[in-house]
């Protein structure tokens, strides 16, 4: 009864290659799963593949020809059990959609929101949560920035991540500053 049915298989492929064999797949007419993040570089959304060198495709392995897998430029191999292919339940596979989703829309919203050096952001998530600090910088690692937190009458620098953080305006934040009475070198402003 269950040879009938496609079942979920997970596909090794050489480095940098899941976009080019799950374009081919589904040339051939076969349902591929490449869960893919959305990053942000240099103000442009970018695609990278969630399990680098790993995509699934669901198939009948009795019905389907192997030349049309075996052949695929940039696959190496079924991901296998001996000499038996592994088959994946459809919920792993729901679940890992779910969470690529997941991830990807908390991606968006981060992406939505820029900060600039010096403003006051609040930290949403985690166990400094609601606490002010201001931004200082992007970090190297993506979706991750610099905060200094002042803890002790003292600055500290926080690694966090960009959706972990909102910006927070001066009047939320009871800010005490004097309104500004000169426009620069002495020139007062008047009104």
């Amino acid at each position: 009864m269950m040879e009938n049915v496609n079942q979920w298989y997970t596909l090794h492929t050489k480095p940098k290659c899941e976009f080019q064999v799950a374009r081919v797949l589904e040339g051939a007419d076969l349902e591929v799963f490449l869960p893919e993040l959305h990053t942000q570089l240099n103000n442009k959304v970018i695609k990278i593949p969630f399990f680098p060198c790993y995509l699934f495709m669901a198939t009948n392995l009795n019905e389907v020809s192997t030349s049309v897998w075996q052949w695929t430029p940039g696959l190496r191999y079924i991901v296998t059990c001996g000499a038996r292919p592994v088959c994946l339940p459809p919920d792993i596979i729901q679940l890992i959609r779910a969470k690529v989703q997941e991830l990807n829309k908390k991606q968006i919203n981060a992406a939505s929101t820029t900060f600039a050096p010096g403003d006051t952001v609040r930290i949403t998530n985690g166990p400094l949560k609601e606490m002010l600090a201001v931004f200082e910088r992007p970090a190297k690692a993506s979706r991750r920035v610099h905060v200094l937190l002042q803890l002790l009458d003292d600055q500290k620098r926080v690694q966090l991540d960009a959706a972990d953080i909102e910006k927070v305006s001066d009047w939320d934040q009871g800010s005490n500053r004097r309104p500004r009475r000169t426009r620069g070198r002495g020139r007062f402003i008047t009104q």
